[in-house]
């Protein structure tokens, strides 16, 4: 009897061997594919509404084949469960920080995804750091006629041009206002960003390979640093 317990315990110390050979080989392999990885190749593009900011995003991701992320529509679709349109949800979210945390939460990891992303947001500039991030200008006539002639935005129709851009720039007043209030973040100050771009009479393409441009060049920059 006693030489069968002995067995059998020689046998469970081998089998633990086994597991424990296992378990560290494992997680050596995903030590090392998470330690060398690629860096997640990131551009953050935010700015004044109407300033093109979606359609020029939509092509960079087919010229650079990065991934998008659009969190304009995640506000949308929270304005429209709250039945409001998007500048009545932006005075909302002033007293209900819950709006701006289910929005940001959306972009606050993905640095970490290593994957290559546009994203489209009003603060992704602000939480992802190693970003290249760029803000969109236009002209405010040029920025009221473009979303007044926008078919996209179901909740954001006025009756003339004057209303879109008296919306404009209450939305702005009030965006920029809880984005300092909330985290601190000085949209209005240009210095944060690597690349601030004037989009009232440039094409999307032209606008969209001026960016690939100046990108390769901060990759670049980044490489060798």
């Amino acid at each position: 009897m006693i030489y069968i317990i002995i067995i059998f315990i020689i046998l469970c110390k081998e089998h633990i061997k086994v597991k424990i050979f296992f378990v560290r080989n494992i997680l050596y392999i995903w030590v090392f594919q998470y330690l060398f990885q690629p860096m997640s190749k990131i551009i953050t593009i935010t700015g004044d509404l109407g300033s093109g900011k979606s359609t020029i995003s939509n092509i960079l991701c087919k010229k650079l084949g990065f991934e998008y992320v659009y969190t304009g529509m995640i506000h949308r679709k929270i304005a429209e469960r709250h039945g409001m349109n998007a500048f009545e949800l932006n005075k909302y979210a002033e007293e209900h920080p819950e709006i701006d945390d289910e929005i940001d939460s959306t972009f606050k990891t993905l640095d970490k995804a290593h994957k290559n992303y546009i994203v489209d947001s009003r603060l992704a500039w602000f939480f992802i750091e190693n970003s290249f991030k760029i803000y969109l200008r236009t002209n405010l006539t040029v920025a009221a006629k473009r979303i007044f002639n926008d078919n996209k935005r179901f909740n954001e129709k006025y009756k003339t041009e004057k209303d879109a851009l008296k919306s404009i720039i209450q939305r702005k007043k009030s965006e920029d206002k809880r984005y300092f209030k909330k985290y601190k973040a000085d949209c209005g100050n240009m210095n944060n960003f690597d690349l601030v771009l004037d989009t009232s009479f440039l094409t999307p393409e032209q606008i969209a390979d001026f960016i690939i441009e100046k990108y390769e060049n901060f990759s670049q920059n980044l490489s060798s640093a």
